[in-house]
């Protein structure tokens, strides 16, 4: 009750309403950011690492490779087929699909992009969710036989639509008594992909896989085995059966290896950020001692009373330390809700700023996704509300460990 009352004293009795309004905006402004950063956080890396296992093997099988007759080092995979059948068959594994990759130039009108195809079976394409996702793809993917699928940037670059065609040219072509000559062929656009990721979009091209193996002059030969797993963040594990299933030459490449200087700047980058976000909120917490020392100032005289009528040191302690945990609760309380709806509705708010700011505020070339992620976890939320709520606390206890020591007849000696 006593502490209820010094909170809502109007400042002529002496309280610090304004104090304690400044301290409350600020414990919640600082919330606010933290969660939100966080948020981002989580988005970012969730919306990377689903990019990067729905349109990517999460192992690449590939041979070590021999020096063949021109002296050349050969990787082709010859018994593709059985290798796959024994990979699909390591516990674990959802799809082993053969696959022929190459770098090449396609060409449309007077618009031209380097590309990178990607030789695979229309079913195994049909599997990969970022790629055949009805709600973002353009086409018919049940036509991939008789075509070609881009990507949205290879299509926007291209400036092309299904059923247009696009000319794929590939410096290694024909192989003639005079030597290696371009070959050139015409597909159509059956079906156009949004992946999520815009170097994907940007560069990818898939084309069926025998179409492949007689473009890039791989007959009976594939360049690597893709291989789908259940548990994408246990690959490692998995490591040990994979290299014994695909035979003493095989190598492979997970997901983690081509992607794992990448996780681990992030992983750096967050725990950075949580510390700038930490330091913040105490700063914020910082106000609540300034306020509790103008308010143990001004009530000196009421301390002195009240320890002479006989409240304990304790008892005082627990008056001002209500004060300022309250202020504390309170702008953690509303921090949460703020930081919360920012997390939910940062579409918008993102579409907003960036009408604000006349478009451009996100470029997808330098980020690599094409809106901001976010990602509200529980974990997150209560590790935000655990720091502002600590910080709080322990800063409250000083001033009002000061007050309850306060010796009463110094407080009302010149009263």
């Amino acid at each position: 009750m006593i502490a209820w009352r010094y909170m809502n004293a109007r400042r002529a009795e002496g309280g610090i309403s304004v104090m304690t309004w400044i301290s409350l905006i600020g414990i919640t402004l600082a919330v606010l950011a933290l969660i939100a950063t966080l948020s981002v956080r989580a988005g970012f890396r969730a919306e990377f690492v689903d990019t990067i296992l729905g349109a990517n093997a999460h192992v690449t099988v590939y041979e070590s490779g021999e020096i063949n007759a021109a002296g050349a080092l050969d990787r082709r995979i010859v018994e593709f087929g059985a290798m796959a059948e024994r990979l699909a068959a390591v516990p674990g594994v959802t799809r082993a699909a053969p696959l022929i990759r190459g770098q090449v130039m396609a060409n449309a009108q007077d618009a031209n992009a380097g590309i990178e195809v990607y030789g695979i079976a229309q079913a195994d394409l049909a599997e990969l969710p970022r790629i055949a996702d009805p709600s973002t793809g353009r086409g018919d993917l049940a036509r991939f036989a008789e075509g070609i699928a881009i990507g949205s940037g290879v299509a926007r670059e291209l400036n092309v639509a299904v059923g247009d065609r696009v000319r794929v040219i590939s410096p290694n072509g024909v192989r003639t008594a005079f030597g290696t000559s371009p070959r050139t062929k015409a597909y159509e656009v059956v079906y156009i992909f949004t992946a999520g990721r815009y170097d994907i979009d940007r560069t990818r091209v898939y084309m069926p896989f025998t179409e492949a193996q007689d473009f890039f002059n791989k007959p009976g030969a594939a360049d690597e085995i893709e291989v789908m797993v259940e548990a994408p963040e246990a690959v490692d594990a998995m490591a040990p059966a994979l290299l014994e299933a695909a035979g003493p030459n095989a190598l492979l490449w997970t997901w983690r290896d081509a992607s794992g200087a990448f996780l681990r700047a992030l992983d750096i980058e967050d725990n950075v950020m949580f510390i700038i976000m930490a330091i913040l909120v105490l700063i914020a917490s910082m106000n609540i001692v300034s306020g509790l020392v103008m308010l143990v100032k001004n009530k000196g005289r009421d301390i002195g009373i009240l320890r002479t009528m006989g409240l304990t040191e304790g008892s005082v302690l627990r008056v001002f330390f209500i004060c300022g945990a309250f202020t504390g609760i309170f702008g953690t309380l509303g921090g949460v809700v703020l930081g919360c709806l920012f997390a939910i509705y940062i579409d918008p708010i993102f579409a907003f700023v960036n009408y604000l700011s006349g478009g451009g505020v996100w470029d997808p070339q330098i980020r690599g996704i094409y809106a901001i992620p976010a990602k509200l976890n529980a974990s997150d939320v209560l590790s935000a509300v655990a720091l502002s709520l600590g910080l709080s606390f322990v800063v409250t206890i000083f001033p009002a460990r000061r007050a309850a020591r306060m010796n009463p007849v110094e407080a009302l000696r010149y009263e």
